[in-house]
């Protein structure tokens, strides 16, 4: 399989090109959209079947599975969506310099797009039977939290063995094993304007209310166990000389285990139930919206046969655990043995800066395709 996927690394790099050539952030639902109809194609050339989720607002989901397909095992999780604005693709377009392709969304994750569709055109080349163990899902709206996806993919994963999510290996090639489970909340406080120069008395300081709460909420991290609260963004008030009577701030949390759930949201209620300066009013919104991806005996399990696997062909694998989130802390939530970053090897997602690893295109496709036919023979 490596050598046809040597074979085909100039194609697999038109490919990319394509897709990094057609906005595609979370809001842009046309863009989405072209994605997922050029996927679409491409899987039913191969013997697939496409069911498409329709959506209003945002891109369109995909459950893709190949037509001789009885009850797989295996469920393969990508994202169609990134996190950039409509005309980043023309302004930054896709681009290669020495080993490394750049462009919006080339790592996170477009690159593994291609290596999906090219794992299952190597084993279909092969003669193996491994395409015909995998359903695979292509979400778009990952990077605001999967609102719309969650559902699907919980409901897909039931049942499989195994879940292999396609997000970036790390910069040193590490594959992710653990996530830290994420909430985001938003802390309201109603206050009374006055004039604070005529008559501050009679005012109730909402900003001064919230930044109390502020002050207790962040005393809630625990970073030596898995626990952050972040209060990342502020607003309130109307002018410099008016007792503010409204702000807000957006609270991102994370955790490590899930039984710290129930802590936390005790923690943020007891916070939230009574004000500090009198007068004032709070109300606190949101919620943990993923549970944390937690290294457990099955996911060890997997992980041993992808090292073994990579003994194999000659890749080193090591793992890695990282505070960001993804869809694997919702299979892994399921008691599915599940493994993150499987994708190609790249950086600064998110950012102008964000490349691929062109070397390591073939290498982690073939990984891919290769484990995809090691699962299927268990």
């Amino acid at each position: 399989m490596e050598s046809f996927l040597d074979q085909h690394l100039e194609e697999m790099l038109q490919f990319i090109e394509k897709l990094v050539s057609i906005d595609s952030g979370s809001y842009c639902k046309e863009g989405i959209d072209k994605i997922g109809k050029l996927l679409e194609m491409s899987y039913k050339q191969l013997g697939f079947n496409v069911i498409v989720d329709e959506q209003e607002e945002f891109g369109n989901h995909l459950i893709i599975e190949h037509k001789d397909a009885i009850d797989p095992n295996i469920i393969i999780l990508a994202h169609m969506d990134t996190v950039f604005p409509e005309g980043t693709a023309m302004e930054r377009p896709f681009r290669i310099e020495g080993n490394r392709a750049y462009g919006p969304g080339v790592i996170d994750m477009k690159a593994s797009h291609a290596s999906v569709l090219y794992a299952i055109k190597a084993l279909i080349y092969q003669g193996f039977e491994g395409h015909k163990n995998v359903r695979i899902v292509l979400n778009s709206d990952e990077e605001i939290g999967s609102p719309t996806s969650r559902g699907i993919i919980e409901r897909e994963a039931k049942g499989r063995k195994y879940a292999l999510v396609m997000e970036p290996a790390r910069k040193d090639g590490s594959l992710v094993s653990a996530r830290r489970g994420k909430g985001n909340y938003t802390l309201i406080v109603e206050g009374k304007a006055a004039h604070s120069g005529i008559e501050p008395e009679k005012g109730r300081s909402a900003i001064e209310e919230l930044a109390h709460k502020i002050i207790q909420l962040h005393e809630l991290s625990d970073h030596e166990n898995g626990i952050s609260v972040n209060v990342g963004l502020i607003e309130g008030g109307s002018s410099a000389n008016t007792v503010s009577d409204h702000a807000e701030a957006q609270i991102d949390v994370r955790i490590k285990e899930i039984d710290q759930v129930v802590f936390l949201e005790e923690r943020l209620e007891k916070i939230c139930s009574s004000s500090d300066v009198a007068g004032t009013k709070i109300s606190l919104e949101g919620e943990m919206n993923r549970p944390p991806m937690e290294k457990n005996k099955k996911t060890r399990a997997l992980l041993r046969i992808i090292q073994d696997v990579g003994d194999e062909i000659g890749v080193e694998i090591e793992d890695t655990a990282t505070g960001g989130g993804s869809d694997a802390s919702f299979t892994s939530s399921l008691d599915v043995a599940t493994i993150d970053g499987l994708g190609p090897v790249g950086g600064n997602a998110h950012s102008d800066k964000e490349y691929l690893e062109i070397p390591s295109l073939v290498e982690r496709t073939f990984l891919l395709a290769t484990l995809i036919e090691r699962l299927t023979r268990k």
